[in-house]
């Protein structure tokens, strides 16, 4: 599938439209996503916070886990829109990475300006993979 600019700049308008139904009481930092898959399908995902911190997921792993429950395994690109252009945390570069790192990420602002395009193997360089773990010899 070919991520041309129409096709990040689509990315990017689905990760704003999610945007707004994002759950963020406690840090009124609302995030949205949209992660295209191998398939062509599109999965959005938001931030939902809670009283307990620790308790509250991110827009890129929403959108992972909704693609993922619906049976994707393959992904293409995943848009991220903040107020400010920033990139995934940490724990959303690792889930992203579980699924192949040649993911494009597309992060852009609160208008939809994309800010960088880049590859999640130069976001999360030497990831932890699946074949990093030992296996059991029967």
């Amino acid at each position: 599938m070919t991520l041309d600019d129409n096709t990040q700049q689509q990315l990017v308008e689905s990760a704003m439209h999610a945007r707004q139904w994002a759950y963020a009481p406690y840090s009124h930092y609302s995030v949205g996503a949209a992660l295209l898959t191998a398939s062509g399908k599109v999965y959005e995902g938001i931030n939902v916070e809670n009283a307990a911190y620790p308790s509250g997921v991110c827009a890129e792993r929403v959108a992972v886990y909704k693609a993922v429950s619906e049976g994707e395994r393959e992904f293409v690109a995943i848009a991220v829109v903040t107020e400010n252009a920033v990139a995934p945390c940490g724990f959303c570069r690792q889930v992203l990475a579980e699924f192949g790192v040649d993911t494009t990420v597309i992060i852009a602002n609160g208008e939809g300006q994309i800010a960088c395009v880049i590859s999640l193997k130069d976001l999360l360089p030497g990831a932890f993979r699946s074949e990093d773990l030992p296996r059991a010899t029967p």
